[in-house]
């Protein structure tokens, strides 16, 4: 390959600029000597340290990637709670007052409501 050819390409041409300026945050990140690459041609600085730069920038990829997973997973485990328990439930928006006989208000005890004393118990 002739030198200074790019044969690595983005796979989404839209984000080919991003990445390389992404590159150069991270080479700045990390310390590297951006002041040597001319005219964006990395090929006078050593592959070790391009390599560096590369292999942070995967590592964020995959820490990103998993994020996003994990980001994913809990929202279809909601989804499939709210279809499971139905179109009219409100998952995480319950104000703690699980079933309660109609007209007993959330906001007192239970127990004392239907009669039943605490003293006595051990707490």
């Amino acid at each position: 390959m002739a030198r200074g050819q790019k044969r690595n390409r983005a796979l989404v041409v839209e984000a080919g600029n991003a990445l390389d300026q992404w590159k150069y945050e991270i080479a700045n990140e990390i310390n590297f000597p951006v002041n040597q690459i001319v005219g964006g041609y990395w090929g006078n600085i050593p592959s070790a340290q391009c390599g560096a730069v590369g292999g942070h920038m995967v590592k964020r990829m995959i820490e990103a990637a998993e994020r996003s997973l994990v980001e994913q997973s809990a929202l279809n485990v909601r989804a499939g709670f709210r279809a499971g328990l139905g179109a009219s439930a409100n998952l995480g928006t319950t104000t703690g007052a699980y079933n309660l006989p109609s007209g007993m208000p959330a906001q007192q005890n239970v127990g004392q409501q239907a009669g039943f004393t605490t003293t006595g118990l051990q707490q």
